[in-house]
């Protein structure tokens, strides 16, 4: 490991840094306010790290006993200690749990079931703190404003409680406030997944990738979302790229500007139920497919002709409307696709409809983000078939044909053969060192730890997003390639 980083390197990453910004200009998506967290005093860091040990102590005890009596430890047995811990400590957490409850393609389908009860988890706040946090962001008595105001939530997430309410001109609306202290609670988890994430790798081996992967520019991502008012910009700003488009059944919620603030949000309530509740969609009697459908559409919209995409559709984020329609919620985290992205993202979508000659600059990107070990001696006819081998089936054939995490599994293969590691635990653990390294020295670049650039922020929610889509593709689309409206697609990369 170079202990400086090359100068090309350096201004790659530069020039990234700086196309992400273009990107984002030319497409108007506004800015997020910066945010940063504050810094957890000696004694949080303490208590928290008691709490977890305590919790890996009582779940995963038993499971390490048997491990050092080299007893056989059934395949999926941590899911369900890991779901109870990540429950009990909340926020950061819960948010791990949600990726893993929405990509059965990555952790199996038992595993995901068994976390999906993250997609809405987190305890009560008292509403006395509610009424006080929403007062002093809008800064008038809540009678005021509201006609009424629901002291029971109809939603618990990691970082917020969302409350229905009516304003007094008669319009229903959620109102979503952040929890009290959680900007400390996550600034300290952040500092405490570190080591935890080790231990987790060493009890899972390869399983543990994933979330590996994910911590990269966890912070970042969390810091923009602890702030409200980014997430009302977003709704405002692909609410009115909706008004634009041949997109009827997809629906965003206007943002009530006048209420809503950095630690307050006041929107349109939508009522319905989330997308994969099938007997209850079966029981309002609307035929979901289309709307999925226009769903898988209006996101690959965003993300094409906008640079920009909505980070997180879970099925918590996903709720079909009482008037059929398909109301898209949460959005908190949003993708920004720099020019680099971008382009790849749309030779893939150009090398599913036909053109053979984006293949090998899917090939060569690949290798760029995998690092250069990927392919050290193949031609480009051999690197293109690799990767086709991989990425075709996924894109062009029914989604009860395909699976994108074994897509993604046969890159990690491929990488793990190329670095001469025999097992995909080693490598693991391997790609953990490395981002322990690439963490403590913040200001070299991730190519120069042997990581090339598969832990950039925006390619991770970009196959985040793919993962979802995926599950969703199973339940309504089986017999449906996710890019099945080649017209819609073609017309789509004319802009």
């Amino acid at each position: 490991m170079a202990e400086q980083p090359p100068s090309h390197l350096a201004e790659a990453a530069i020039n990234r840094e700086a196309a992400s910004v273009d990107a984002a200009k030319n497409s108007d998506y506004p800015m997020p306010f910066p945010r940063h967290l504050p810094h957890p005093s000696n004694t949080q860091v303490r208590r928290r790290a008691m709490k977890i040990g305590r919790l890996l102590t009582r779940h995963f005890g038993p499971m390490a006993y048997r491990k050092t009596r080299k007893q056989e430890i059934a395949p999926g047995s941590y899911a369900r200690p890991l779901r109870l811990m990540f429950e009990e400590l909340g926020a950061t957490f819960v948010k791990f749990g949600q990726l893993m409850g929405s990509s059965s393609g990555v952790f199996g389908e038992e595993v995901s079931n068994e976390f999906r009860s993250c997609l809405d988890a987190g305890p009560s706040v008292p509403f006395d703190e509610v009424r006080r946090a929403v007062e002093t962001e809008i800064g008038r008595p809540l009678e005021d404003v509201f006609a009424s105001f629901d002291p029971i939530p109809v939603g618990q997430a990691s970082i917020a409680v969302v409350h229905k309410a009516i304003l007094k001109d008669g319009r229903e609306a959620a109102v979503k406030v952040l929890r009290p202290n959680i900007e400390q609670i996550v600034s300290t988890d952040l500092d405490l997944l570190d080591p935890l994430i080790g231990f987790i790798a060493r009890q899972m081996g390869a399983t543990a990738g994933p979330m590996v992967q994910v911590l990269d520019g966890f912070r970042e991502q969390i810091a923009e979302e602890l702030d409200l008012r980014n997430e009302a910009r977003a709704m405002t700003h692909f609410g009115k790229i909706l008004r634009e488009v041949d997109l009827p059944k997809m629906t965003v919620p206007v943002v009530y500007e006048e209420y809503s603030g950095m630690r307050v949000l006041t929107m349109e309530f939508f009522d319905g139920v989330p997308i994969d509740d099938l007997t209850e969609i079966e029981r309002m009697g609307f035929d979901p497919k289309p709307v999925v459908e226009q769903c898988v559409r209006g996101w690959f919209l965003t993300a094409v002709r906008f640079g920009a995409f909505h980070g997180d559709v879970h099925a918590g984020n996903l709720m079909m409307r009482t008037d059929g329609r398909l109301g898209v919620l949460d959005w908190g985290i949003v993708g920004r696709l720099d020019s680099f992205g971008l382009q790849f993202f749309r030779q893939i979508l150009q090398a599913a409809l036909g053109d053979e000659s984006a293949w090998l600059d899917i090939a060569n990107f690949m290798i760029d983000i995998y690092g250069s070990a990927m392919s050290p001696d193949m031609n480009d006819e051999e690197k293109v078939k690799l990767v086709r081998t991989m990425m075709e089936p996924a894109l062009t054939r029914p989604f009860g044909e395909v699976s994108l995490g074994e897509m993604l599994a046969a890159v990690q293969e491929q990488i793990a053969v190329a670095h001469g590691v025999e097992s995909s635990e080693r490598k693991v653990r391997d790609i953990y060192r490395r981002w322990r390294a690439a963490r403590k020295f913040p200001e070299h670049t991730q190519e120069e730890f042997g990581l090339g650039t598969e832990f950039h922020r925006n390619s991770m929610l970009l196959a985040k997003q793919l993962m979802y889509f995926e599950r969703y593709g199973k339940i309504y689309m089986s017999d449906t390639p996710l890019l099945h409206d080649k017209e819609f697609f073609a017309e789509l990369l004319e802009y």
